[in-house]
């Protein structure tokens, strides 16, 4: 027999009785109960990883004062070498302040040709890459080997 497609379907189509109201809550606070143990469970993950960060810091800054302790030893201990590395990393920022005025001039010079084919720009990197990587590494090492100047240290 076919359905009539103008029959409005049931409005009512469950029981309610007092026991299975009962059963409705009782089901309804499961899932609740679920989602606050699942919650207690991550955060209790949460405070685990947050310990396990406080632990990965501590380590870190320690091994960082270590160094930084170690860096001020030496340059106690080699006074006039750190001031020769502050000047000498003086220089060599000039130095590499012109580099780079030379590097972004060529670049400004040859865009097009950047854009258009892979040769100038590798022609380019092969030309400044290595000398600014390298002057970038003795730079750096210059500078934290070197101490800042002040009005109370004394010439050596």
């Amino acid at each position: 027999m076919a359905q009539d497609p103008q029959q409005a379907p049931p409005l009512y189509t469950h029981i309610v009785s007092p026991t299975s109201h009962a059963d409705a809550v009782q089901s309804t606070d499961r899932p609740i109960q679920q989602v606050v143990g699942l919650m207690q469970e991550m955060l209790t993950a949460q405070d685990r990883q947050n310990q396990l960060l406080e632990e990965v810091i501590s380590q870190l800054g320690a091994s960082q004062r270590q160094r930084a302790s170690e860096l001020e030893q030496w340059k106690q201990v080699n006074p006039r070498l750190a001031r020769g590395c502050r000047q000498a990393a003086e220089l060599l920022s000039q130095a590499q302040t012109e580099y780079l005025r030379n590097l972004t001039e060529e670049v400004a010079d040859s865009g097009d040709g950047l854009l258009d084919g892979e040769f100038v720009l590798n022609e380019l990197v092969d030309r400044y890459g290595p000398r600014l990587a390298h002057l970038n590494g003795v730079l750096q090492v210059l500078s934290q080997l070197s101490t800042i100047p002040n009005a109370t240290s004394t010439n050596d």
